[in-house]
């Protein structure tokens, strides 16, 4: 961490957060509590008090927990908050280095044309020099529709751009500006509108047809590109295609470049790394801008100012030779009022993140985040190891015939056979989640990283609106992590030795995210079958050691709350996010622990699968807006929480009985079995109130039933 500057010409500061102290004593008291723990339960197996198995899986799952804890202690050691001062930066244009910006789409029906072509919008008119700003917009879905719509906004721009620097627009996503009812009402901005309309019902027609037809090509500047969507041409096979929409050779605007890169049915895809290492020798090539934005095709730039904001770290001499990229917060817009499927991921995108901060710096995070480009190409203590690498000299046109035939070369699908991409250069191949594979790698290699989260979001993105497309997103990110944890360079082994405990165990927070599944079945089962059978499997409350139990419990999600408290959250908010852990938790991650487990025996594959971003049904929209669970088509991934529900809730009724029968009753377990009920609320309701279409399945919930009563004689030999 660079030392807090105080001289008014800094261009950024950063200082300790104040809680930093609180939260160490407590860090030292929890670990106390969890090491007496420990030795209650080794105590108890010695003796035998009670069951073995059952003592052993409360064992295993308070390990597991006990790890998680100390991975996101790490993090709350030494937070820090940074200010940054784009004002004070130099304003002269010729001080601006040139800046790359990657967007990647890979579905044109799961992320609509319009959405890509808004986001590329909203970055072509940053308050930056036009002629430095190149946008590369990679396709992996190879689609027509997709290259018709940036061709679309590639017309539209040339009227955007001076128009949003004239009025001072901050909203330069067009959808956004003219969809709110702040924009003026003079007449060159009606005229803007009528633009851009036109410009959205046609690339809606195009769309909606499926196909760029004749009539909509006649209005396009490249009509003989459409050629190659041939009958041969394939999703998974389909020749290198790069086109040049926009030049700033010809008149002061940014380049508009769309990418997609060969594909082969016998070659490996590398899902999303591939796209950005193919963007990243096409950018070589063409521009090789020393600054690099990635960027997620629904994200779009919700401040022009954020470039400059970037270089106030990227640019000052005394920390840019090791520092590798500022990384600045996933916001997302149209969460609803207190954010029921906890899609504002405040713990990993804000809190954990001022942690990461303190430390080497953040993650990477897969959008929102500006890269020096030499940190693609070897650690910061070595020379780059490739041919394209930043000492490359772009300096020919981008339309000459030899560059766009290397671009062409470069993006093919046998360029990298034999080579170090996606292993030592460039961003990093062999897991789901790249991103977070490459940031490791980075930081591993010596590079740092910063945080920057200005009030005002820098970026805004869609998230999901139904229950089904959030835990299925998840899952594919738990499979990732795992492919990560266990891989040859996990943060708990190779992590420890290049990056030192608290790092590699703020790596190992994520890494490990799928294991909590674990404690999480233990403890949403096996106290509740207890209560049913009327067997005690906790100390009572007579015994010294429940206290253990409570201080544990309680002083875990008062800590929770008052991180969510301090980065300015809700107490409704916090208590959606911490129901939503409980249900990935017997969801995605437990559907990811279980198929990441069949791939590595060989019994199945997994592939990358595109998060919708489109919503288009107005109820569900609505159902959304007024805070009702959307579950939509029947799947097995909520039938694990569906029977923890049921099984609960009937623990619920039974331990309350038994208050009045019983002189001392289970109170630990129907502590815990009365706080899933809480939190399961939503789940009961959409298993037996509701009429509409987001309701659990009845299929869902007839398994459920069945799996409950099959438990429920499985504990009867268990306990009796």
């Amino acid at each position: 961490m660079e030392p807090r500057r105080k001289h008014s010409t800094s261009l950024h500061t950063c200082h300790p957060c104040r809680r930093t102290t609180l939260y160490r004593i407590y860090a030292v008291v929890h670990t106390c509590g969890i090491i007496a723990l420990m030795y209650h339960h080794a105590h108890s197996l010695v003796t035998r008090r009670s069951s073995t198995l059952i003592t052993s899986l409360l064992l295993l799952s308070d390990i597991i927990l006990a790890f998680l804890w100390a991975t996101t202690t790490s993090l709350r050691l030494n937070p820090v908050h940074r200010t940054e001062y784009p004002e004070r930066y130099e304003s002269k244009p010729e001080n601006f280095p040139k800046l790359d910006v990657f967007i990647c789409t890979a579905d044109p029906y799961k992320e609509p044309p319009l959405m890509v072509a808004n986001t590329a919008l909203s970055v072509l008119t940053y308050d930056y020099p036009a002629d430095k700003i190149s946008v590369y917009v990679s396709d992996d879905g190879g689609s027509s529709l997709t290259l018709f719509a940036l061709m679309e906004a590639a017309k539209f721009s040339k009227h955007w751009l001076p128009y949003c620097k004239k009025n001072n627009v901050q909203d330069r996503s067009p959808e956004v500006y003219f969809s709110s009812n702040s924009h003026p009402k003079d007449e060159e901005t009606q005229n803007l509108k009528g633009m851009y309309e036109d410009m959205k019902k046609r690339v809606e027609h195009v769309v909606d047809c499926g196909k760029v037809d004749s009539q909509s090509i006649k209005s396009i500047q490249f009509p003989e590109v459409f050629d190659l969507w041939d009958h041969k041409f394939t999703l998974n096979d389909h020749p290198t295609i790069t086109k040049v929409l926009q030049s700033n050779e010809t008149e002061i605007m940014p380049n508009l470049i769309y990418v997609s890169r060969e594909k082969s049915k016998v070659s490996s895809h590398h899902f999303k790394a591939g796209a950005l290492n193919t963007l990243l020798r096409v950018s070589s090539v063409m521009t090789n801008s020393p600054i690099i934005l990635t960027l997620d095709c629904d994200m779009y730039s919700n401040d022009p100012t954020t470039p400059v904001r970037a270089l106030c770290y990227l640019s000052d001499p005394k920390i840019n030779s090791g520092l590798g990229f500022v990384q600045f917060p996933q916001k997302f817009q149209g969460i609803n009022k207190n954010d029921i499927y906890a899609s504002e991921l405040k713990r990993p995108f804000d809190i954990n993140t001022i942690g990461y901060d303190g430390l080497m710096g953040p993650i990477y995070m897969g959008t929102g985040c500006f890269f020096n480009r030499r940190v693609f190409y070897g650690p910061p203590s070595k020379p780059e190891i490739d041919e394209l690498g930043p000492n490359w000299i772009a300096d020919k046109s981008i339309k000459a015939q030899d560059v766009l035939a290397l671009a062409h070369n470069v993006a093919g699908c046998n360029y990298e056979l034999n080579t170090n991409w996606g292993s030592k250069i460039g961003f990093r191949y062999g897991s789901l989640v790249e991103d977070y594979y490459t940031g490791f790698m980075l930081h591993c290699e010596g590079w740092r990283s910063v945080f920057c989260s200005p009030k005002r979001a820098a970026f805004y993105g869609i998230s999901p609106k139904s229950l089904v497309d959030v835990v299925g997103q998840q899952k594919r990110w738990s499979i990732g992590l795992l492919e990560v944890a266990l891989c040859k360079y996990s943060p708990i082994s190779y992590g420890f030795k290049s990056l030192g405990l608290f790092m590699s165990l703020g790596y190992c927070y994520y890494a490990f995210w799928p294991l909590c599944s674990i404690p999480l079945t233990v403890y949403g089962l096996l106290p509740q079958l207890a209560i049913l059978f009327e067997v005690s499997i906790f100390p009572k409350a007579s015994d010294p050691w429940f206290w253990l139990y409570i201080f544990l419990f309680f002083g875990s999600y008062t800590q929770d709350l008052f991180d969510f408290s301090l980065e300015g959250s809700t107490y409704r908010k916090w208590w959606n996010d911490q129901r939503m852990w409980m249900i990935r938790g017997l969801s995605s991650f437990l559907f990811g622990l279980l198929e990441f487990t069949l791939k590595t025996l060989n019994l199945s594959t997994y592939g990358f699968n595109v998060t919708s971003k489109a919503n288009d049904d107005d109820k569900q929209r609505k159902r959304y807006e007024q805070e009702i669970f959307e579950f939509g088509p029947s799947s097995s991934m909520f039938l694990p929480m569906a029977t923890v529900a049921i099984m609960n809730l009937l623990a619920f009724v039974w331990g309350i009985y038994g208050i009045f029968t019983r002189e001392e009753g289970p109170i630990i377990e129907l502590m815990l079995a009365s706080f899933a009920v809480v939190n399961c609320l939503p789940i009961y309701e959409a298993m037996v109130l509701r009429k509409d279409n987001g309701k659990l399945p009845k299929k869902v919930s007839f398994l459920a039933g069945i799996l409950t009563f099959v438990l429920i004689v499985l504990g009867y030999f268990l306990f009796k």
